[in-house]
């Protein structure tokens, strides 16, 4: 029987999609703002998540992001159609689709069933490997442990954060300002540079050669990404 989460700061909202969703088969959770829905993730098997993005505590990008260190669970954004950027956002740091407010009730229960049905004949629920290897880098996410050619790195956190990031996403690009709102959780003011400098010391820290990273590269006009560093 799968368990769905609806996560929005307006009660009366959670009440239509809990009547729109009345379904045996399905057991509803309700949570109203964004540290609600991650500890209710904590304690709870959740299989799709309705995901409000403008909430009080903790706001839907940054529980987002939260959810996607340890879930691959879907996640259906709920906007308004004036907040375009977030749902964009929301789609690059995780969401699995959108629904725009005020709700089609068959259009709800259309995208829930979707999803729905994709992520549990495909196997999910699976939570994301706690080592992560590429090339001579290695990252144990239990330990916090990183290692470069077997010889152990110390990181800042938010290196830590953005290393684990590009890894456990190889080949993938990250823009800085999806960087900056996935590891900070705060718009991305400033995110270049921010970005940039964190970038500089992970690769003085893991390259042979900061200069010919081998590891982390640039896309140009569009951001970094993690590479398999094979040697040449």
């Amino acid at each position: 029987m799968p368990n769905i989460l609806i996560c929005d700061d307006e009660k009366d909202i959670v009440n239509a999609l809990k009547i729109y969703l009345s379904d045996p088969d399905y057991t509803l959770f309700e949570a109203y703002n964004g540290k609600e829905a991650v500890d209710i993730l904590e304690h709870e098997e959740i299989h799709l998540i309705l995901l409000d993005i403008m909430m009080p505590v903790m706001d839907g990008i940054s529980a987002m992001a939260k959810i996607r260190e340890t879930s691959n669970v879907p996640i259906i954004i709920l906007s308004a159609k004036s907040e375009d950027t977030d749902k964009i956002l929301g789609l690059n740091v995780g969401a699995d689709d959108y629904i725009t407010k005020p709700f089609n009730p068959l259009e709800v229960t259309a995208r829930v069933k979707s999803q729905l049905r994709r992520y549990l004949r495909f196997g999910g629920g699976s939570k994301q490997p706690e080592v992560y290897e590429i090339g001579g880098i290695e990252l144990n996410d239990m330990t916090k442990e990183v290692t470069a050619d077997g010889e152990p790195i110390s990181l800042t956190p938010k290196e830590y954060e953005i290393l684990k990031l590009l890894m456990s996403n190889p080949d993938r690009v990250y823009s800085p300002k999806e960087i900056y709102s996935i590891v900070w959780k705060e718009k991305p003011f400033g995110a270049d540079n921010t970005v940039a400098v964190h970038i500089r010391h992970i690769r003085e820290k893991i390259e042979i050669n900061p200069a010919e990273p081998r590891y982390i590269k640039v896309v140009f006009g569009q951001g970094y990404k993690m590479e398999g560093g094979k040697r040449s």
